[in-house]
């Protein structure tokens, strides 16, 4: 249940740090990544994760989620 908890914690972290940060360089620098470029730093990142950690924690990217789920045992 830790590996999967650990899982999911650091698949959302991942996903709020690179998706926050590509629209914070947008912000400051919008010649060098559009809308287009956050919304690909969104999905690969996403998908990475799911990639790595969907056979540990199911990738819910949710550590909550995945904590109910552990705990209902499905």
């Amino acid at each position: 249940m830790i590996k999967k908890i650990a899982a999911e914690f650091f698949a959302t972290f991942c996903l709020v740090f690179c998706g926050t940060g590509s629209i914070i360089v947008h912000e400051m620098y919008p010649q060098e990544i559009s809308n287009t470029g956050i919304a690909l730093s969104f999905g690969l990142i996403v998908m990475i994760m799911i990639i790595s950690f969907g056979n540990v924690s199911g990738s819910n990217m949710n550590p909550v989620v995945t904590l109910a789920l552990s705990l209902l045992k499905k």
